[in-house]
């Protein structure tokens, strides 16, 4: 399953308008691939604010582009061809689709860096994958959402079935059983990453089920835009902030924060220190951060998530401790064992209590 999908896309070619400033071969060039629109609201838009924040630090010493709107599969390796033979020196490619082409032409340009947001091929010395651990947020959130639920209802909008997502929608119904052992989930899947007329009608329909809390794991902001036609109905911001819904239903938020990575990576090139990597932060690593819980969750509620949030940082507490059954019953995690990553990376089952089916 393709990590991130572009519904209406339209073919390039080798003849790719980047954006950003002109060619300068004595600066060091940072070259960035999204899959949708920097204005997204979402999750290509906080990438592009790590590449802005990349021009930020390092001033005239970088040259930064990037190029939007670029389908999975064969359009993308064209586009990282030329970005490869126009002096890129180090290409960031932020979807997991773009897996296999990353890796295709990383083989016939071995003196260029490629760096593979949420993907686990590095089949040469200079492919580095990255990632963020997104569960994390997702236990404060179902922490809050099982405290601020009124009809014991809550509800996910998952985007593809694939593990990234379904140990998010795991986190958070653990956490919100923690909070409320009387809380029902229920998950409607979108099949998409960026289409807000379907985000809206999922949304739409877990109200419709008495659903008040709904997370999601999609790009757009129309799940909160559903919720807010619907008074007492509370969700959250879904990779940026989403402020524009504060206070509410935009009760708080997980924030996609990669210009630490970005920063860090595009200097070790600069110095000379760069190495591949395979990296996987989270809370602690300020690539996840939870957005301002406003004053629509109770103080009380605020202080608990506010200290979840903490015990994850301080790494006092792992989102999956034991004891954790599978969703047919049998025995996960024992009591206080916590999640090895290989777990988590491969996650393909709910977790107990969780009713419906993973689509295959």
């Amino acid at each position: 399953m393709k990590r991130r999908t572009l519904l209406a896309t339209a073919a390039l070619g080798l003849s790719v308008a980047f954006g950003g400033v002109g060619h300068a071969q004595d600066k060091t060039k940072a070259c960035f691939v999204y899959v949708g629109p920097i204005g997204d609201g979402g999750w290509t838009y906080q990438h592009h604010q790590g590449a802005l924040a990349v021009e930020k630090e390092f001033g005239d010493k970088v040259e930064v582009q990037w190029q939007e709107n670029v389908p999975e599969g064969a359009d993308a390796e064209r586009v990282l061809t030329q970005m490869a033979l126009s002096g890129c020196n180090i290409i960031f490619t932020t979807s997991f689709g773009y897996m296999d082409a990353t890796n295709a032409v990383a083989a016939k340009f071995p003196d260029v860096k490629f760096e593979h947001a949420t993907g686990y091929k590095r089949d040469s010395a200079n492919v580095s994958t990255y990632n963020a651990r997104f569960y994390e947020g997702r236990a404060v959130q179902g922490h809050i959402a099982g405290k601020m639920t009124k009809s014991n209802k809550i509800g996910y909008i998952g985007s593809f079935p694939i593990p990234e997502v379904i140990m998010g929608i795991n986190s958070y119904y653990l956490h919100a059983k923690k909070a409320n052992p009387n809380v029902e989930l229920s998950v409607i899947w979108a099949y998409t990453w960026f289409d807000p007329a379907k985000e809206a009608d999922a949304a739409k329909a877990l109200i419709e089920q008495g659903v008040d809390v709904i997370a999601s794991h999609t790009d757009s902001t129309a799940v909160l835009a559903e919720a807010a036609k619907t008074p007492g109905v509370i969700g959250f911001g879904q990779a940026s902030d989403m402020e524009a819904y504060k206070p509410s239903p935009r009760v708080s938020s997980i924030i996609d924060n990669w210009a630490p990575y970005y920063i860090k990576r595009v200097g070790a090139l600069m110095d000379g220190t760069y190495e591949q990597a395979d990296a996987w932060e989270g809370i602690a690593g300020g690539e996840v951060e939870i957005g301002e819980i406003t004053d629509a969750v109770p103080a009380d509620v605020k202080a608990e998530a506010e200290a979840l949030r903490d015990s994850i940082a301080a790494g006092t507490y792992h989102p999956f401790t034991g004891p954790i059954k599978k969703q047919d019953g049998s025995e996960w995690l024992a009591d206080g064992v916590t999640a090895p990553d290989g777990d988590l990376l491969g996650m393909a089952f709910f977790v107990e209590g969780i009713t419906g089916d993973i689509p295959k």
